[in-house]
């Protein structure tokens, strides 16, 4: 018993320093704003050696961008309700909760920072995009196999994400589920997001 427990708490203290360093990081960024802390600065909020953290992340960007991805990939499940228009509400409605949870406006000064933050900092930055995109496309491939006709990854950027990031960072409201279903409903209109690819029947518009 003593050993199967010995082999449980590395891992267990592995992942308890990685969510204390995370939280390290949202908090000093909210605090401080990106670039006006180092990884000492870290380590000594979260509580660890900073040879611990340049020996798993390396640098502050690649730590950073671990803080971007994680929070990504664990608040933004990709929905299946059967539709498309039904999943990219579901998926509007759980970004719209997600960016206003606590971390939500931390993550995203980190993405806008990155992009000044030299070459690590751009490949961190493109990462936390591509897998936005990937949760999209996913979403869009399933759509596409029910006959539905998908939406323009852009379209979703520009017309459900993009609004919804501008509200965060200038603090314009909260992102109420009446106003994340009033931006897919535009894309709905817009783009046919929804509408199936077999041609209508004669005297059954769409």
């Amino acid at each position: 018993m003593a050993d199967k427990e010995a082999a449980r708490r590395p891992g267990g203290r592995s992942a308890r320093i990685r969510a204390s360093v995370h939280r390290a990081v949202a908090d000093l960024v909210t605090l401080r704003g990106y670039g006006n802390f180092t990884i000492g600065d870290v380590a000594a909020r979260a509580g660890v050696a900073d040879s611990s953290i340049y020996r798993r992340w390396g640098t502050l960007e690649s730590l950073t961008m671990d803080v971007a991805i994680t929070w990504l990939t664990t608040n933004s499940p990709i929905p299946d309700t059967g539709t498309l228009a039904g999943d990219l509400r579901a998926y509007a409605a759980g970004v719209a909760r997600d960016l206003g949870g606590a971390d939500g406006l931390a993550v995203l000064r980190l993405v806008i920072a990155l992009s000044n933050a030299g070459e690590s900092g751009v490949a961190a930055r493109d990462q936390f995009l591509a897998e936005r995109r990937r949760q999209l496309e996913e979403m869009f491939d399933r759509a596409q196999a029910r006959g539905e006709r998908r939406p323009a990854p852009l379209d979703i950027l520009d017309h459900i994400l993009a609004p919804m990031y501008i509200r965060t960072l200038f603090g314009m409201g909260p992102l109420t589920p009446g106003y994340a279903d009033s931006l897919v409903d535009r894309v709905l209109a817009a783009g046919g997001a929804g509408m199936s690819t077999t041609p209508a029947a004669p005297g059954h518009d769409r």
